[in-house]
């Protein structure tokens, strides 16, 4: 996860480094995973991984492109799961683009629907789940997220 964070000298900043070592504390990074090299690690951990290090530079925006559309669809929602944790408890904002409803109607606050070529904004959504912080997976069976998901 350490990887690329390091200033023009080669060196690590010691507040990227505990940045980071919170982040494995607070998700659940598998053990003795940290010192691994990406190409040592499963495709769901390399993303993880490289989600993980983007928000350890702390941006004030983040943009997340189809992250998961590589991924297996449990290890889908478990990072999924993982990265919006991470939005919330930091504060961060984030776009998510993304091709997958139900994804973007559980991770989002807001969805914007676009229009084909050129795109469009057609219609924005705002999500609002009686379940507070919930998981994605539990957003998933939330009552009011068959209403988003078809709407």
């Amino acid at each position: 996860m350490l990887l690329g964070l390091e200033n023009s000298k080669g060196e690590l900043l010691r507040k990227q480094k505990k940045h980071v070592e919170n982040l494995l504390e607070k998700l659940r990074v598998v053990q003795n995973s940290e010192n691994s090299r990406p190409s040592q690690l499963s495709g769901g951990m390399r993303q993880k991984s490289s989600s993980y290090s983007h928000i350890s530079l702390e941006p004030d925006l983040l943009l997340l492109d189809e992250p998961f559309s590589a991924l297996d669809y449990q290890t889908r929602l478990s990072v999924g799961d993982d990265i919006g944790t991470i939005i919330r408890q930091e504060g961060k904002t984030a776009i998510l683009v993304t091709h997958d409803i139900a994804e973007a109607v559980s991770m989002a606050d807001r969805v914007i629907i676009f229009s084909n070529r050129p795109a469009l904004s057609k219609k924005i959504i705002n999500i609002k789940f009686l379940w507070k912080n919930a998981r994605l997976w539990q957003s998933r069976n939330a009552p009011e997220f068959k209403t988003y998901f078809n709407e």
